[in-house]
């Protein structure tokens, strides 16, 4: 059957909707796994941790801890009955330690007991002799003791870079440290686990990644994955951290509940929570560059060190994401992007929102800022310089841009305001059996621009998008009234930047961009809905939701969606990688589409019309010949023996990459956006304050500007909280010294800027995405640069050196880089 027009199919896509959830969460009325009704007898426990960073288990003696008052268990690692594992890649992350410990926190034992409180007092009873090691800590200490994950360096290259910087008339090196973050979802990571007959297994869990439970479960129990259920309801925040690390609470859960033949549960503690889990990485970025006297980059190398931690875990995939976005929206011939994946005894660094991106990107917009610096000429003009062509100006095969819609204003405060590959060999997060061969990409044409690992950009709007944005904030005007404050203002200095974002969607393992979905339409006209993606915040459910509706021509409320569930969709990728709608909305919209034309097909041939005339819009279905409201189409349907319900795949097409090459088509498009933040820094105290943002993102033809512009808000105010304020601190020993609230400093609603605008650029996308939307889930929190660049600029006022400041810039750092500007 034809597709409708997209004005008629498509009513409830494009509209500011709210989340599906809104008024549970509001209300508190939402459940989360924390808060789901336990069996009679359930059991609840907690994990003891280790108290060096590196050693051997000499001694350890749990006498106390089982004789404590409610203890009805104490599980070690030679009590597990099959697999001591919890990684999602490389099998070398046990759940519990055997023999040797790794990092500082590392959980050694866990206890069963009858209530969380009991299990948490039971654990501190042990008496555990270690043989202690020296750590391996940081960057340096990696490096000098060669411990690594890969041997020697990955390295992608395009052209000649050492010899164009060579024979460049200018040139500027430096190197950048850029720190961690810790995840801080508002619910910490919690599990349920429900054994049922048969030694079957039910796991209620707070996770993005529900396969990988199941499979992680099942192999730590001996089972069959149809043994095992995961099911993830809702997550209070996840941002990356609940993509692997949720992993061993439901293993640990699961393990205690075949033991004892009882529900088992485990929720961390929020200290537990900071010292067990994984951060994003931090990096040590180090740069050379070559450019001309107009600005223009002629050959650019960056060697980047990321720290890992003690454990694989997704740290190949984020390094390998951090070279893929190290030119962000730059067209670079020469160059060479150098990458060290450095083993230490730190908590194992894990997925983080960006995903390496925010990491490789930053050092970029260094070498942009500094290079304007060097030339004493305005950034944005060295930025537009050496910017991608426009997708106009691609040679042949890209694509003629979008004309976009008008923006959508957001109003804040009552002010109107203007993963990832690994190795083929290696099942990587959870997923199991053969390697999807990837569908075949295009090569670049003659004459097109292509990023260092030769995929061709030809759908690059960003000259645009900044033209737009400088015109909408003033830029202008705004950069030397600034100028102008600076010159008579001896301890206030303000600084303004704009940075762009360029960010490729798609998993870069080719095969975890599939999806599955399963619909069900019932007699009296709603329906039901699953899909493999999780609802953590982020407005999925809604989404696509919004899609089925839209397949239907119905209001959104005739739609309800189930939790995701391992028992209704199988296989399923982890919700990530900002491909949740992309990929759960094109599957959604197949299976409809296949109950759509059922019901199409049985009424166009009752009355006697062709199936490809009829139309469901406004809550009816019309043949032509009749109209019929769609709930008495589906009875009729029914009535008729039509099959009501329905599968839905998709796979991602037209993507391709070679990891250990660097070459292919990783991604299926870019998303892109630009911030400009005006920041004012007091040079006495380098304390700082945000003034105003002015931000305008692609997220193509919205499905829901409403949740858009949200994502967009939250994902700048993350991602400057890890350039700013958000500092992780380890001591000596290896402690995690900041582990609370009370001493790790996300941003506040008063830490945001007084100006708060953000506008949709609404052109439609140049891929074939679900009703030609974009991913946005991650791309905003690059914007987030743009205030790391404002105080970068603020400083600069205070005197002739380049601040050459690095992340994150608290006030202390800000203050050191004032010294040095001025000692220049």
């Amino acid at each position: 059957m034809k597709d409708e027009r997209p004005d008629r199919t498509a009513r409830a896509v494009r509209s500011p909707l709210p989340h599906d959830a809104a008024t549970l969460h509001v209300t508190g009325a939402a459940r989360y796994v924390d808060d789901i009704p336990v069996p009679a007898g359930c059991l609840h426990m907690a994990f003891g941790l280790s108290e060096i960073a590196r050693g051997t288990i000499t001694a350890m003696d749990l006498s106390a801890v089982r004789s404590a008052p409610g203890v009805r268990d104490v599980i070690t690692a030679g009590d597990l009955p099959f697999a001591n594992d919890v990684s999602p890649s490389a099998h070398d992350e046990p759940l519990l330690a055997d023999g040797e410990v790794f990092y500082f926190g590392q959980p050694v034992f866990a206890v069963v007991a009858d209530s969380h409180l009991a299990a948490r007092k039971a654990v501190r009873l042990a008496r555990i002799d270690y043989d202690a090691q020296t750590p391996i800590l940081t960057i340096d200490d990696a490096l000098a003791a060669d411990s690594r994950f890969e041997e020697g360096p990955r390295v992608y290259a395009k052209g000649d870079a050492d010899g164009a910087i060579a024979a460049a008339p200018r040139r500027v090196e430096g190197s950048m440290e850029i720190g961690g973050q810790e995840h801080f979802y508002l619910e910490g990571q919690a599990a349920l686990a429900l054994p049922q007959e048969d030694g079957d297994m039910v796991v209620q869990c707070s996770s993005q990644h529900p396969t990988e439970i199941q499979h992680k479960v099942a192999e730590a129990l001996g089972l069959p994955m149809h043994a095992v259920r995961a099911e993830v309801r809702r997550m209070g925040g996840a941002f990356g951290g609940k993509e692997s690390q949720g992993n061993a609470l439901a293993v640990a859960c699961a393990v205690a509940a075949a033991r004892t033949g009882r529900p088992c549960k485990m929720r961390y503690d929020r200290d537990d929570d900071f010292v067990i889990t994984g951060k994003r990485h931090d990096f040590r970025i180090t740069y050379r560059a070559g450019h001309d006297d107009d600005g223009r980059i002629l050959g650019l190398e960056f060697v980047q060190y990321c720290r890992c931690g003690w454990s694989q875990d997704l740290s190949l995939p984020v390094a390998d994401r951090a070279m893929l976005h190290a030119e962000n929206a730059y067209h670079l011939v020469d160059v060479r992007i150098e990458s060290h994946r450095l083993k230490t005894h730190t908590q194992s660094a894990t997925a983080f929102r960006g995903f390496g991106g925010p990491q490789g990107m930053i050092p970029m917009e260094r070498v942009i800022d500094e290079i304007a610096h060097a030339l004493s000429l305005d950034p944005v003009e060295v930025r537009r310089l050496n910017y991608y062509r426009a997708a106009a100006q691609s040679a042949e095969g890209g694509a003629a841009p979008a004309t976009p819609a008008a923006p959508l204003p957001r109003d804040i405060s009552g002010q109107k305001k203007v993963h990832d590959a690994l190795p083929d060999d290696i099942a990587s997060r959870g997923a199991l059996g053969e390697v999807v061969e990837p569908a075949a990409g295009r090569v670049a044409a003659s004459g097109e621009q292509t990023t260092p690992y030769h995929m061709p950009v030809t759908d690059f709007i960003l000259h645009e998008m900044t033209d737009r944005l400088c015109q909408s904030a003033d830029y202008t005007a705004r950069r030397a009234g600034i100028e102008a404050w600076n010159a008579q203002s001896p301890i206030l200095k303000k600084g303004l930047a704009l940075t762009p974002v360029k960010f490729g969607i798609s998993f870069t393992l080719t095969h975890l961009n599939q999806a599955g979905a399963l619909v069900h339409v019932y007699q009296d006209g709603s329906i039901q809905m699953n899909h493999g993606g999780t609802e953590m915040g982020q407005g999925l459910f809604r989404k696509v939701s919004q899609v089925a509706a839209s397949r239907f021509g119905l209001d959104v409320d005739r739609v309800r969606i189930t939790a995701t569930d391992t028992g209704k969709v199988p296989n399923t990728s982890a919700t990530a990688a900002s491909s949740g709608s992309d990929l759960n909305g094109m599957a959604v919209k197949a299976a409809c589409d296949t109950i759509r034309d059922r019901i199409a097909a049985f009424l166009a041939e009752k009355d006697g019309v062709d199936a490809a005339t009829v139309r469901f819009e406004d809550g009816a279905v019309i043949t032509g010949a009749e109209r019929y409201d769609f709930a008495e189409a589906v009875r009729l349907a029914y009535l008729g023996r039509v099959s009501l319900s329905a599968t839905g795949y998709y796979r991602t097409p037209d993507i391709v990459w070679d990891r250990i090459r660097g070459e292919g088509r990783p991604f299926f498009y870019f998303a892109y956006g630009a911030a400009v933040t005006e920041a004012v820094v007091d040079t006495l105290t380098g304390e700082y304050r945000l003034l105003r943002t002015d931000i305008l993102h692609d997220a193509g033809a919205s499905l829901n500007p409403a949740i858009d512009i949200g994502q967009i808000e939250g994902g700048y105010i993350q991602g400057t909280g890890w350039l700013t304020t958000e500092e992780l601190v380890w001591d000596a020993e290896g402690r995690l010294r900041t582990h609370a609230p009370s001493t790790y400093k996300i941003p506040a609603c008063s830490d945001r800027p007084d100006l708060f605008t953000v506008t949709l650029w609404d052109g439609e996308n140049f891929a074939d995405t679900i009703y030609r939307s974009k991913a946005v889930g991650e791309p905003p929190f690059m914007l987030g640069i743009s205030s790391f660049l404002a105080l970068s600029d603020a400083i600069a006022a205070c005197g002739p050196g380049y601040p050459a400041l690095d992340a994150p810039a608290t006030p202390e750092r800000v203050l050191a880089a004032i010294q040095r500007v001025r000692a220049a």
